[in-house]
């Protein structure tokens, strides 16, 4: 074999380096993440190409549907997914959540069956969150995870079976730019799978699960085959079985639905089911058919998971997977409790409720909690209409989805001055803390993360372009958009801590309210402002 050395050649590092994280970025783990980008990256950039042909015959009016060119894998009955993993079969209540040191115990001390670590969408990609959530994540993975926090003292419980361990990584547009290979930065993707798998592996299967991934931001099959040929490299590399990682894929795009068979086929050895990324879905119906009047949505709290384009994608989800023997899991509750408010509290708390007992009904094989006062109520209503510990033999054969009903936009509700008020809370609230290195926020009692900020700024920009007109009676335009922005930023700025950031929020956001420009996502226009790259060090000589 090659030795790191040769292959660290052109490979840098420009984040600092702790001794913390002298046990991370080992020259031969860093020799496995340059593999890993010479080998995928010229794949990554070019399925990124295909994004952009793909919106712009989208921007011209062309719908997506199901592709005819794979109609033989869809109409197949004969094939199948992984059978569960160890620690995946009964996966009834999930939580969520970023992995710094005192969120990934308390995490993995809850009463839930798994736990996604995330890199993604509830992290800001800093460096240090980065690098020190991979610390973070050897240390769960081996049990030793420990620290002090003033005088209180944070620990793994020990008296009972964790929870199992699931990370995500970065969607496949994020770069890392704090380590390059030849002169560009490394995938996110790459970067998180690969420092995740090249530890953790062995030692998670030693310790009865594995190394298992959730998947995100995905729009066709050929991107999910190219994390599975990611996969069957980095097992093959350090002498695994193939088959041994598991990838669940979130379904939050509008153009992963029409795709769900496939992406399941792609991943088959490896697949452990999909996921409703519900926020993040209604994120990608706004965002790729923008330009078309025909899908203005109102109001976000209209948008329900009972909403006919909603409706249809659950729906499927739970069809498809099921006919393919694999889980599928529920959306978020991001709901967080009220401490001083028992009658705000119980009502929120019946709303989890109800939605809980619409997907274990469904058919879905469990659900998500950002807090874990909320897995209680999730567990509640999962032990009770789910006494097994899936419900995979649900098969859902009275489901008939077909393109109108993926692209049914008939939803009830308005437009109002308190919607735009909403959006722009929590978009520049959102953005502020990210630009602090802070990737989840609780905003009006509920946990928002990237993808609740992305549907916030793309319904403004929307509404923008296509000139709504308010419940009202106010034409939303440019300036009438600046103008709640303006007095929007500066009440949030008011109750603010000196030194924040809602000035530089407003600013990146004013750009993305006036249906002109539009950045693929905040996470990229904002990443700069959080990088912290410095001078060169060879990754050879760490």
């Amino acid at each position: 074999m090659v030795s790191a050395d040769t292959i660290l050649q052109g490979v840098n590092v420009l984040g600092a380096v702790g001794p913390e994280h002298k046990k991370i970025l080992t020259p031969d783990a860093l020799a496995f993440l340059t593999l890993l980008h010479r080998s995928f990256n010229a794949t990554r950039k070019q399925l990124l190409e295909r994004r952009k042909i793909r919106q712009a015959e989208l921007d011209k009016g062309v719908l997506p549907d199901f592709l005819p060119e794979t109609k033989h894998i869809r109409d197949n009955a004969t094939w199948k997914g992984a059978p569960p993993a160890p620690g995946l079969v009964d996966r009834r209540v999930e939580i969520t959540g970023p992995t710094d040191r005192k969120m990934v115990v308390n995490a993995l001390n809850s009463d839930v069956w798994t736990y996604m670590a995330d890199f993604e969408d509830s992290s800001a990609p800093t460096w240090d969150n980065m690098i020190n959530g991979q610390v973070n994540m050897y240390d769960a993975v081996r049990r030793q995870l420990q620290f002090k926090q003033g005088p209180k003292e944070y620990k793994i419980r020990t008296d009972r079976t964790l929870p199992t361990l699931i990370v995500r990584p970065r969607g496949w547009h994020l770069e890392e730019k704090h380590v390059t290979v030849d002169g560009e930065p490394i995938s996110g993707s790459l970067f998180d799978f690969g420092l995740y798998f090249y530890h953790n592996a062995f030692e998670a299967v030693k310790r009865g699960f594995g190394p298992y991934f959730y998947l995100p931001k995905m729009e066709s099959h050929l991107e999910a085959r190219l994390w599975n040929d990611v996969f069957n490299l980095a097992q093959d590399y350090i002498g695994m079985s193939r088959g041994t990682i598991r990838g669940t894929v979130l379904i939050e795009t509008i153009l992963a639905a029409f795709e769900m068979d496939e992406i399941i086929y792609e991943l088959r050895d490896h697949s452990s089911g999909l996921n409703c990324g519900r926020w993040d879905y209604i994120f990608s119906v706004i965002k790729k058919f923008r330009q078309n009047s025909n899908f203005v949505l109102p109001d976000r709290s209209s948008v329900t998971m009972t909403v006919p384009f909603m409706d249809a994608y659950v729906k499927l989800l739970i069809q498809t997977c099921h006919k393919r023997g694999v889980h599928a899991m529920g959306g978020m509750a991001a709901q967080i409790p009220i401490k001083d408010d028992k009658a705000a509290n119980d009502k929120a708390m019946e709303g989890v409720r109800a939605d809980k007992l619409r997907e274990v009904r469904a058919g879905h094989d469990g659900t998500w909690v950002a807090h874990p006062a909320l897995a209680a109520i999730a567990s509640e209503i999962f032990n009770k209409h789910m006494p097994t510990p899936n419900q995979l033999f649900i098969r859902r054969e009275d489901v008939s989805i077909g393109q109108n009903d993926l692209l049914n936009m008939n939803v009830p509700g308005k437009i109002t001055e308190e919607g735009i008020r909403k959006n722009l809370n929590i978009g520049l609230g959102y953005m502020e803390a990210w630009i602090r290195g802070v990737g989840c926020v609780p905003i009006n009692y509920l946990m928002e993360d990237a993808a609740t900020a992305e549907v916030s700024r793309s319904q403004l920009w929307q509404w923008v372009r296509h000139g709504v007109t308010t419940a009202e009676g106010k034409k939303v335009d440019k300036a009438y958009a600046l103008k709640l922005l303006k007095e929007q930023a500066a009440e949030l700025a008011k109750g603010a801590p000196q030194g924040n950031k809602f000035g530089l929020a407003a600013q990146y956001f004013s750009g993305q309210v006036t249906g002109e420009d539009y950045a693929d996502f905040l996470t990229s226009l904002l990443y700069n402002e959080i990088t912290a790259v410095g001078s060169a060090s060879p990754a050879s000589k760490l």
